[in-house]
């Protein structure tokens, strides 16, 4: 399945799209949508989509200004639904190498000719690296420093999926026990307390400085476990999630209280 992240600043219109058409039929599914701003900003930069689809009818100026944070990050496809056929928005649009521009009112067969395009060039996208991948002799990381630096920046890139030191060595092309050994006798820890280090951060600096659910904060950093996320959470900081969060933001909003 191709994943999608959809972005439009109306939970109904979310909605609306999700039923629009049997995504899965066409080999696509809606992983993660955005209807707040924060969100949409984190989804772009803390995650990797196939396809990009952006309602502008909600987002003013900001949807282009999402175009320009994707394409800082990838090339992969953008499909801009719009309210009206603004020709200053359409060219902006394809200096963005927008993949297609469907203005409203949204129909159906628009929207499913576009996902089909874009399916067949996902799949000679995917075709063409796997071709170039065989042809390609991988070549070691000599620099034990750097290849710990690859593995460290792996973690910050995949933290929200379940990541092994295996998986990431198969990467690598590298032996994963002679990884571990390397990767302990420089950072001074193990991979996994490593990785628990990284996740438990991530997820304090979410309930510190976000609104969201803590069960979705748990997804976010890799958890699919909430009980597990819940013990490692209180065996990292003594409290639990919900009390940090209280001590941060509970405490902040009685002093703005106070002071006003």
């Amino acid at each position: 399945m191709r994943t999608i992240l959809l972005i439009d600043i109306n939970q109904q219109s979310i909605e609306k799209l999700k039923r629009e058409i049997d995504w899965t039929y066409y080999g696509f599914i809606i992983e993660d949508s955005a209807s707040s701003m924060a969100d949409a900003f984190y989804f772009i930069n803390e995650k990797s989509y196939d396809l990009y689809l952006l309602n502008l009818k909600y987002l003013d100026t900001f949807g282009l200004e999402f175009c320009k944070q994707i394409r800082k990050r990838t090339g992969n496809a953008i499909i801009l639904i719009e309210g009206v056929k603004d020709f200053d928005t359409v060219q902006k649009a394809i200096h963005l190498q927008v993949n297609s521009y469907l203005p409203e009112p949204l129909k159906t067969e628009d929207l499913i000719e576009s996902l089909l395009d874009i399916k067949e060039a996902i799949e000679e996208k995917k075709t063409k690296a796997m071709y170039t991948a065989k042809k390609t002799v991988p070549t070691p990381i000599k620099n034990v420093s750097n290849i710990i630096e690859v593995v460290k920046d792996y973690v910050e890139k995949s933290i929200h999926e379940n990541i092994t030191l295996k998986d990431i060595s198969n990467d690598l092309h590298y032996n994963s026990s002679y990884l571990g050994q390397k990767f302990k006798s420089q950072e001074k820890m193990t991979f996994n307390q490593y990785l628990l280090n990284r996740r438990m951060e991530k997820t304090k600096f979410l309930l510190r400085y976000t609104d969201l659910k803590i069960y979705e904060i748990a997804y976010r950093v890799g958890y699919t476990d909430l009980d597990w996320f819940y013990k490692k959470f209180k065996e990292t900081t003594g409290i639990s999630a919900s009390e940090y969060r209280y001590q941060f933001n509970g405490n902040a909003n009685i002093q703005t209280a106070q002071s006003n």
